[in-house]
């Protein structure tokens, strides 16, 4: 997300709408009933991508669509939904039409594994490292090619992006980023070395290099929202600026008040 950008007013009159849904019952549902109600077209011919279903399936969508110019409007067909719209079936376009949108710039990973073969995937929430076997995972953090812990023994370590701040980065103890704020979390999962340390915020624009110490012996999956790759040795990630995606809230219920609340929660 670039800062101070991160929030702007549709303003243009939706013309096309193209649903897409989970295959829950719920979601499948809420697709008839809406097909029923509202034109639609193919989403090749679509302005805006309406999606029914949970938070899973919103990410698979938005990473479908990225670089599409078409808007995504959620609406919760499934458990959590923080990334969705409260479901309704009445005002569907003058909802979307007043909607606040979104910018997003993914992260890039790019992963070396133990064979020598290169992999690159993307991620809106967070890319996430991960032990693979009992042993604990054993990683060096370079930032801007400059190392800054030479080695953490750990479960894990993960650079969540402010859209994905709430998700696994908040379970692992790691900081909620407002919207625009231009930083991303640097957050260890389970440390047992050093003991103390919880994290780091990074400038959005830090290349962050993880490396995998004795990745043979000690295996680590790294995790870019659904992509996995198992046993990997080095991996970098980035904010890439030539991909972005948009996505659009309810302004009584925008995504930035929801980040606001989660913090006040009990």
């Amino acid at each position: 997300m670039v800062p101070g950008q991160a929030l702007d007013i549709i303003k243009i009159m939706t013309k096309k709408i193209a649903f897409t849904a989970a295959r829950q019952p719920q979601a499948q549902e809420a697709l008839k009933r809406l097909k029923e109600k509202y034109a639609h077209v193919p989403a090749s011919k679509a302005d805006v991508i309406v999606t029914l279903g949970g938070d899973g399936f919103m990410l698979r969508t938005l990473h479908l669509f990225t670089n599409s110019g078409k808007a995504i409007y959620g609406m919760n067909r499934g458990s959590v939904g923080f990334l969705l719209n409260s479901y309704s079936e009445k005002s569907l376009k003058a909802r979307i039409n007043k909607a606040v949108s979104i910018n997003v710039n993914p992260l890039i990973m790019k992963a070396v594994d133990t064979k020598g073969k290169n992999h690159t995937a993307h991620a809106i929430n967070e890319v996430s490292l991960l032990r693979e076997t009992r042993l604990a995972a054993k990683i060096s953090i370079h930032i801007d090619g400059i190392e800054r812990m030479q080695e953490m023994i750990c479960d894990g370590v993960l650079i969540a992006t402010p859209a994905g701040s709430t998700g696994y980065n908040l379970s692992a103890h790691g900081p909620i980023i407002p919207l625009g704020s231009g930083v991303l979390a640097l957050t260890p999962i389970s440390p047992f070395r050093p003991r103390q340390w919880r994290g780091a915020l990074l400038p959005h624009d830090a290349i962050v290099s993880f490396e995998v110490l004795s990745p043979k012996g000690r295996r680590v999956s790294a995790v870019a929202d659904n992509t996995e790759i198992r046993g990997v040795s080095k991996v970098t990630v980035q904010e890439d600026l030539t991909r972005s995606v948009t996505m659009l809230h309810d302004q009584e219920h925008n995504f930035e008040e929801r980040i606001l609340k989660e913090q006040f929660l009990t």
